[in-house]
């Protein structure tokens, strides 16, 4: 099957989970979604990140984004494994903040694109990918990262970039530049032109002059979450 690309549509799917039987896009709602994959339960690396990540849920929440986890394990394990994840994390608030899916075939895998079909059913080496993908309310694939198994995922990064989606989505004259994190500068589009720049943003819009004369960076502070 073709990859997933950026902009694709997200299918709906019917999954079991660690909180029951679950469609889709009857979960997401109006929420974006952070859905991502690790390639086994009680390994470490993905203890780390599924502890890590639900113990930011709250500002996964204050974005209106919703977590849900996927691997290939059996539901049982995953259950198990939580109590696993919660006494190492013990900064978790409450119950564990989001499901699991259990997708023991492998086809749920296949068709979002976090396994290699062709080892789908050598159960030694069907394990899926460290993927991670940020789908928006209309259920458009916005973001999509890879790890390998050895590196566990930064999740103040997976908030920086949902944060910069939504305020490239609010203010879809800005982009934000390398490193940029909520309240730094932002950079105006190319295709702005200056007189609209000092219209939208009436505190200030800073060129930066260049050895080749042509202004294309400007930036501005003016700007809401």
């Amino acid at each position: 099957m073709p990859s997933l690309r950026l902009d694709d549509t997200i299918p709906n799917f019917k999954a079991n989970t660690t909180e029951g039987c679950m469609e889709f896009y009857t979960f997401q709602g109006s929420s974006w979604v952070v859905l991502f994959s690790h390639p086994a339960d009680f390994t470490p690396v993905c203890t780390t990140e599924l502890g890590r990540l639900a113990v930011h849920q709250e500002e996964f929440k204050k974005r209106n984004v919703k977590l849900l986890a996927h691997s290939c394990d059996k539901l049982k394990s995953h259950v198990d494994w939580v109590n696993d994840i919660k006494s190492y994390c013990k900064d978790i608030p409450g119950d564990f903040p989001y499901p699991i899916i259990a997708d023991e075939t492998r086809d749920l895998a296949v068709k979002l694109d976090m396994i290699d079909q062709n080892n789908k059913d050598d159960e030694d080496r069907a394990l899926t990918v460290r993927a991670l993908y940020v789908i928006d309310p209309k259920h458009k694939l916005r973001l999509s990262m890879q790890y390998p198994a050895s590196t566990g995922r930064n999740v103040d990064e997976i908030l920086r970039v949902i944060d910069s989606l939504q305020l490239c989505d609010k203010i879809p004259q800005v982009v934000t530049p390398a490193n940029w994190t909520p309240g730094e500068k932002v950079m105006i589009v190319p295709g702005v032109s200056d007189a609209e720049a000092e219209k939208l943003f009436p505190g200030g819009v800073d060129r930066v002059s260049m050895p080749s004369g042509i202004v294309y960076v400007r930036t501005t502070t003016q700007y809401k979450m």
